[in-house]
């Protein structure tokens, strides 16, 4: 009886193969590694004192690398107890609960006709490497040696040539016994009602055999090699033996690559992939004819949690990897994801390592972004919104995507973490960064991992001290326009001190969003000097408030946040200024704190109370700076603030 391919994975995919062969060897405690399905014995096979004999449930295979006895269960059985194949097919189909199909004279008949079609494909396959060798193959040579394709990586990936004549395989297969229906089951030759006589379907093109996760040649790709061409492409048609969307290019080895540990990178061409596997990268694979389905990404996490796809940094490239994201987001499970790498413009990867070498495609393969960043990234490509209904859209938007995520545990932290980036963007968070002191820089540790964005929130205490004033604060305050200026002509202050800052209670709301918008500006792009701050502020709306800002210090005389002045000095200055900052803001509350008890306690020392805090405040309004050897790198003798 044949069983089918099917039937048989079933099998092998219920029952680990540590659990049959374990019944027959002592695993060394040793070396295997129980909780991975990586077990190690003395070989059952042939005596020997140390473990040499090797099973692997991931693999699903048993391997000894003493006398070189490898198979999977079926063949373990039979080798070891001397079961014929279908006795030991039954008896693991009765342990993994498998029932055993009915005997289907049809079906055998098709896997017949299977084999037989698999003869002729290598058939073919040996006819296109022949001609790749011949005189007439000398041009696709060439262009071989153009790309940079070694006589090894053709002989591995068994590339040829297709000559570019009407009736080079089809002789080539009739002679050798395959019949024309043969030819048209396998895709080889082009027929139809209007065609009289069927003719070869590859023709003047270098052909790239596609193989099964055997080994086995099931369809080719062709590269024209002539410019008038329509197709610079031509897959082979879907058969008996070739389904595009549940086939990978180089699948086979990319496979054993995922076993082994080693990284799993989707690219998009057949030349991607043999220049990556050149390189190393041997879990380099391309889908073939069509883009990512849910096909492919199944088959990528049965042999890796994290496979990696390449995109081109264009916009047909952006578009094909928003599709990606959108098959791989309801599909996601606990463990199991996909990270984006982007390529730079105009280079595929075979562009990319032959001229910047292995360690460029290496460096942007570890630095691929994680889904959820790429969704982000995608969401917020337009720019960070400013305004509350823009955001709300955005907020929308990224629910909307943690909601196809049919697993309910990863849509809950996918929601988690989209929150997260909203509230680090929209909302000033405590302890968000971390700083270095006087003279520090920024540490570049962000609380959830993401870029913040700090927003201003204006206390109650300071809200309502305000109102004991009367009247509107005022648009510009000198002593926090001494800060801001400082900070836009230096903005290198700032990141030494960026979570206080973040915590800044302004008095004025037009220097509150100057402030909110400055730290989001030195966080984003630490390296800005003053005129690109100053540009960006400008570009979001500010400037007009900072020109004021410019000239009230101007008026009063203050030039130690000026762009010219010494570093040393601006520091110094703004160091004061927040110190008056520091100290008017806790007087405030101390002023509410005041009024509160006066409200309660209507007695003549909580008057006085509340007149002593209102004079310290007036005290440090008008207060001057006059420190000792103030502006002296800068060449100046003034020493007010």
């Amino acid at each position: 009886m044949r069983f089918s391919d099917a039937f048989l994975d079933e099998i092998r995919n219920r029952l680990p193969i540590t659990q049959v062969v374990g019944e027959h060897v002592q695993w060394d405690k040793r070396k295997s590694q129980p909780g991975k399905g990586d077990m190690w014995a003395c070989c059952p096979f042939h005596g020997e004192k140390s473990p040499s004999f090797h099973a692997d449930d991931r693999r699903g295979r048993y391997h000894c690398f003493g006398c070189g006895a490898s198979g999977d269960h079926f063949r373990f059985l039979t080798e070891k107890t001397g079961m014929s194949f279908p006795e030991a097919v039954e008896m693991l189909a009765g342990r993994a609960g498998v029932p055993m199909p009915a005997r289907d004279e049809q079906a055998e008949r098709r896997a017949e006709a299977r084999r037989s079609l698999h003869d002729v494909m290598e058939l073919a396959t040996t006819y296109f490497v022949e001609a790749l060798a011949h005189n007439v193959g000398a041009r696709a040579r060439g262009y071989l040696l153009e790309r940079g394709v070694s006589g090894a990586m053709q002989q591995r990936f068994r590339i040829g040539f297709a000559p570019d004549s009407r009736n080079g395989l089809k002789e080539f297969l009739a002679a050798n016994g395959v019949s024309l229906n043969e030819m048209i089951a396998t895709g080889l030759v082009v027929h139809g009602e209007d065609i009289a006589v069927p003719y070869d379907r590859f023709r003047n093109r270098l052909m790239f055999p596609i193989t099964d996760f055997r080994g086995r040649a099931i369809a080719f790709g062709g590269r024209a090699l002539s410019a008038d061409v329509a197709a610079k492409y031509l897959n082979s048609p879907e058969t008996e033996l070739f389904h595009k969307r549940q086939t990978l290019y180089n699948g086979q080895a990319a496979r054993q690559a995922g076993y082994d540990g080693k990284p799993l990178v989707v690219v998009e061409g057949y030349l991607d992939v043999i220049a990556a596997v050149a390189a190393g990268f041997e879990g380099a694979v391309a889908p073939l004819g069509t883009a990512l389905t849910e096909d492919h990404l199944n088959l990528l996490w049965r042999m890796t949690d994290i496979p990696a796809l390449c995109f081109d940094g264009d916009s047909a490239g952006l578009r094909a990897a928003e599709r990606s994201i959108d098959i791989a987001l309801p599909m996601l499970k606990p463990g199991k994801s996909i990270r984006i790498v982007t390529l730079p413009g105009g280079l595929d990867p075979d562009d990319l390592i032959r001229q910047q070498g292995r360690q460029a495609f290496a460096d942007l393969i570890a630095g691929g972004q994680s889904l959820a960043d790429a969704v982000w990234s995608i969401e917020t490509a337009g720019g960070i919104p400013e305004a509350p209904e823009q955001r709300a859209a955005l907020e929308a938007r990224l629910r909307d995507r943690a909601g196809r995520i049919a697993d309910v545990s990863v849509r809950r932290h996918y929601s988690q973490a989209f929150d997260e980036k909203i509230s680090s963007l929209f909302i000033s968070t405590r302890g968000q960064y971390q700083g270095r002191g006087r003279g520090g820089g920024f540490d570049g540790r962000r609380a959830g991992g993401s870029r913040g964005n700090p927003r201003m929130m204006v206390s109650d205490t300071l809200r309502n001290s305000r109102l004991l004033k009367g009247g509107p604060a005022p648009d510009v305050i000198p002593r926090e326009a001494v800060i801001l200026v400082s900070l836009v002509n230096h903005p290198e202050l700032a990141q030494s001190r960026l979570e206080a800052l973040a915590e800044l209670d302004f008095q004025s709301v037009s220097a509150r969003r100057v402030l909110a918008a400055l730290l989001d500006i030195v966080v984003v792009h630490p390296d800005l000097g003053p005129n690109g701050v100053a540009e960006a502020l400008i570009a979001r709306g500010h400037g007009p408030v900072l020109e004021k800002m410019r000239n009230v210090l101007a008026r009063q005389g203050v030039w130690q946040a000026e762009t010219e002045t010494a570093q040393s000095d601006a520091e110094t200055g703004l160091r004061h200024a927040l110190a008056l900052h520091y100290k008017s803001v806790q007087l405030n509350k101390e002023l509410k704190a005041a009024e509160l008890a006066l409200g309660e306690d209507l007695s003549e020392n909580a008057f006085e109370r509340l007149r002593d805090i209102q004079n310290q405040i007036s005290s440090v309004d008008g207060t001057e700076a006059l420190i000792e050897g103030f502006g002296s790198l800068s060449g100046r003798a003034t020493r007010s603030l």
